[in-house]
């Protein structure tokens, strides 16, 4: 039998190798269960206190022993999880079987003889499934064996691969349910045999000590977000949803997606007829160069902007071109900038909105005053912003 034993302990843990990899490769632990309303029910979770488990179960010797072929064996392991679905235990153990009479005065039947085995090692069980089902594991352990017969007595290596069931019963205690292979490379205890290969089943009690870990305190309610859309935390008259730019000083300009924004208002193309508007003319359309109709145009185009952005300011500043005196230049300007002026307050525009009228005489052309073309541009007025 042992030369079997041998082969089916090879096979067991490449088998045994090769389920664990397969867990481990083709899907993740599952995941913990919800907590249990009762100290007395199974925890849900991991829980990685130390434990002791009492062992007892039944033998099934290798019929190369030449002992009775069944026995009680004890034992005692300490170990803990190191991980949700690994545990680690080592562990002390004891079988006595009675020896053979063919063996020892060569009659029949079992003598007073006996052949005992204390075993000290190590195992390591891999779990599958939810911490509260009944989970089955894998388990594979090495171990020094310590012989003594009326033959022989010393030390021996061994190994052991088996599997198995866990159930977890209270918040502190489980019970598992576990059958497998052993083999002993003992050589001494009789000198025509070597390597012995016995079966073996238990049952522990898994008692953890030390308080289990407190739960974690539940995540506080992540509170609902506040409507952006009915706030304007920085005043510019954009909604907080729509606003890419909050935080804008007051009285910025600002588009209609909250960032700043330069408004311009272009009266190029409302140009005077040369020397007017006369003093005490009030009827622009009369001093505007023809055809005034695209003046009117741009002119009311400026009222319409100055309407959409109400926060804006704006300075209302006459020129003229560099024909006659600086003096009567200067008077021609202001007159041209007081009649645009007065063209805004008649359609709408609040004065306090309005800087001015100034003006600037022949100063700051735009154009070319030695040509005519030039000289008609300067004749102008402008809506100068405040930014």
């Amino acid at each position: 039998m042992k030369r079997k034993g041998l082969y089916f302990l090879i096979a067991l843990a490449l088998g045994g190798v090769g389920a664990v990899h397969a867990q481990d490769t083709t899907a993740p632990a599952a995941a913990p269960a919800a907590a249990p309303a009762s100290s007395d029910t199974a925890t849900s979770s991991y829980d990685d206190r130390w434990y002791i488990a009492p062992t007892i179960g039944g033998y099934y010797n290798d019929t190369d022993r030449n002992t009775n072929s069944r026995q009680i064996y004890y034992g005692l392991g300490v170990g803990r999880f190191i991980a949700p679905n690994v545990s680690i235990d080592a562990f002390f153990d004891r079988t006595s079987r009675k020896l053979d009479n063919s063996v020892v005065n060569g009659g029949t039947g079992h003598s007073h003889n006996r052949w005992s085995n204390n075993n000290v090692g190590a195992v390591v069980r891999f779990y599958a499934g939810d911490w509260n089902a009944w989970r089955p594991y894998l388990l594979a352990g090495v171990m020094g064996s310590n012989h003594h017969s009326m033959f022989d007595k010393g030390w021996s290596p061994a190994a052991e691969l088996g599997g198995g069931v866990s159930k977890t019963i209270t918040d502190s205690s489980d019970i598992r349910v576990e059958g497998g292979y052993r083999y002993d490379w003992d050589d001494k205890t009789q000198p025509a045999k070597n390597g012995y290969g016995d079966w073996f089943l238990g049952f522990s009690i898994v008692s953890r000590f030390g308080a289990p870990a407190a739960a974690p305190a539940p995540a506080a309610a992540t509170p609902p977000p506040a409507d952006c859309s009915t706030k304007d935390s920085d005043g510019d008259g954009v909604n907080d949803c729509d606003d890419k730019c909050p935080g804008t000083p007051a009285g910025t300009i600002v588009g209609p997606d909250g960032c700043p924004q330069k408004v311009v208002i272009d009266l190029r193309g409302v140009n005077f007829k040369f020397d007017r508007p006369k003093k005490n003319e009030t009827d622009i359309s009369k001093s505007l160069a023809e055809p005034s109709a695209d003046s009117i145009a741009v002119l009311n185009q400026a009222v319409d902007t100055l309407q959409r952005y109400p926060q804006v300011h704006v300075t209302v500043a006459g020129y003229t071109d560099s024909v006659g005196t600086d003096a009567y230049n200067q008077g021609l300007s202001e007159r041209r900038a007081s009649i645009v002026y007065n063209y805004l307050t008649s359609h709408g525009i609040d004065a306090s909105r309005l800087e001015g009228p100034i003006g600037h005489g022949k100063n700051d052309p735009i154009g070319d005053n030695a040509t005519d073309s030039g000289r008609a541009q300067n004749r102008r007025t402008e809506l100068q912003v405040k930014q």
